[in-house]
């Protein structure tokens, strides 16, 4: 099912005030307010990211081909770069409806969207792309996170074999 714009653009919204905000509300802090705004924390970072996966065996080849690391549990696999990951759902997982489900409600693939940050040239991240199978749907400019939003990249976007949007994105 898709999603009518005006949801997700309040999810993306909600996100960009609440990222903004923290980042915003710890740099205007000081002195006192500083360390009292220290011990009482805020977000520094995603963790990782979960969504529901259809077809696990194509969604593991495909990211291991893209040079990431791949974990699996029986409930799910797990994609990591950096100090970041995306968990997988498996379908038995997501699909089971209890009420103590973790997860949003509406939640089915392709749900995801996704923006990586490509440290190596256009070249690099084409070869890598090809490699994957992945078919390049769209490029062009745009603002990224850096900076709140204020730091150009060129990005290049694909879909996973279960249909999510990733978005490779080069900083000059």
């Amino acid at each position: 099912m898709v999603q009518p714009t005006r949801q997700r653009h309040g999810r993306r919204k909600f996100l960009k005030q609440l990222v903004a905000g923290t980042t915003v509300a710890a740099s205007a802090s000081s002195g006192r307010e500083s360390a009292a705004h220290a011990q009482e924390g805020a977000i520094s970072r995603f963790d990782h990211v979960a969504v529901p996966m259809q077809d696990t065996e194509a969604m593991i080849a495909f990211y291991r081909a893209l040079d990431l690391h791949v974990m699996e549990t029986a409930g799910r696999v797990s994609v990591h770069f950096g100090d970041q990951k995306i968990n997988f759902h498996r379908p038995t997982s997501w699909q089971r409806a209890t009420p103590a489900s973790l997860r949003a409600p509406a939640a089915t693939p392709p749900c995801g969207d996704f923006c990586f940050v490509w440290s190596g040239s256009e070249e690099s991240l084409t070869s890598v792309l090809d490699r994957a199978g992945a078919e390049i749907i769209g490029s062009g400019m745009r603002d990224g996170g850096r900076a709140l939003g204020t730091v150009r990249g060129m990005s290049r976007y694909v879909r996973d074999p279960d249909g999510n949007l990733l978005e490779f994105m080069i900083y000059s």
